[in-house]
């Protein structure tokens, strides 16, 4: 397995972090933002401080934290490789605002060619038809382009890292496999995926083809809320961290998580 390093991270990190824009567009909740964490860049352990406290110890490859609400607000942010001394250098120290309004995972990752990166995606929430649920594939593996199918049959095709595509389908259990793009050659799965009626459902693919650690991960999402659209205009259905306020949730988003005093992991 190849050897990740938490000053790899951190810069990739930094660099994301150094996108700050426009305001972010007001929500309901117009002082809090909504932020998910998924780990995926096998190999890596890491522990997370904010303002002083250990918030996300022993952060490991795979886990993904439920969603949070964050008091906007400015956090003291460093992370340090698990079990280090804290009270060494960081790998990655950082005063961040997090900004307000903002519904969204931020994904830590390989590239499809194995170096580690750092993407922040829109969670699209908006009410669904009676019967039907929201499917959404994220290609964050370190692999080449890829079709999705369900029963047996491609719902997304050609898909590339790190990039995504949605659909709204029936709701009840769906068989799913990925193939190599243009192939009946299984990459990942099969696996059921439950998609429950009303909810938004986030598969992603990750890990390493040449590790042969490739994965799926499912994040279920209840409630109706205001579409991608409505929160902040110009956004398209890929990675948006070219828009302002999501390319600082990338910066801030995988570290600012840890500001809740209350984390769950799933």
């Amino acid at each position: 397995m190849n050897t990740r390093t938490p000053v790899v991270i951190a810069a990739s990190l930094g660099a994301c972090a150094l996108a700050l824009g426009a305001a972010v567009p007001a929500s309901a909740d117009d002082d809090k933002a909504t932020i998910s964490v998924f780990h995926a860049v096998p190999g890596l352990d890491v522990d997370v401080y904010a303002n002083g406290d250990e918030l996300l110890p022993d952060f490991k490859p795979g886990t993904l934290t439920e969603p949070q609400s964050l008091p906007a607000g400015s956090y003291d942010l460093k992370v340090f490789k698990a079990g280090a001394d804290p009270k060494g250098t960081p790998a990655l120290q950082k005063t961040v605002d997090v900004p307000a309004g903002a519904n969204a995972t931020v994904v830590a990752h390989l590239s499809a060619d194995g170096e580690p990166r750092l993407d922040a995606f829109v969670n699209d929430v908006s009410k669904v038809p009676d019967g039907k649920a929201r499917l959404t594939v994220r290609h964050v593996a370190a692999a080449p382009a890829v079709d999705v199918r369900a029963g047996g049959q491609p719902v997304f095709e050609d898909l590339t890292n790190p990039n995504q595509n949605s659909a709204v389908v029936d709701a009840g259990t769906v068989p799913a496999d990925v193939v190599l793009a243009g192939t009946n050659t299984v990459a990942i799965g099969p696996a059921d995926l439950d998609l429950k009626e009303g909810t938004s459902n986030v598969v992603y693919a990750w890990g390493s083809a040449a590790d042969k650690d490739l994965a799926l991960k499912v994040q279920t999402l209840d409630g109706a809320g205001p579409s991608p659209s409505s929160m902040q205009s110009g956004l398209v259905p890929g990675v948006n961290d070219a828009n302002a306020w999501v390319a600082y949730a990338a910066g801030a988003g995988l570290l600012a998580v840890a500001g809740t005093l209350a984390t769950r992991r799933s």
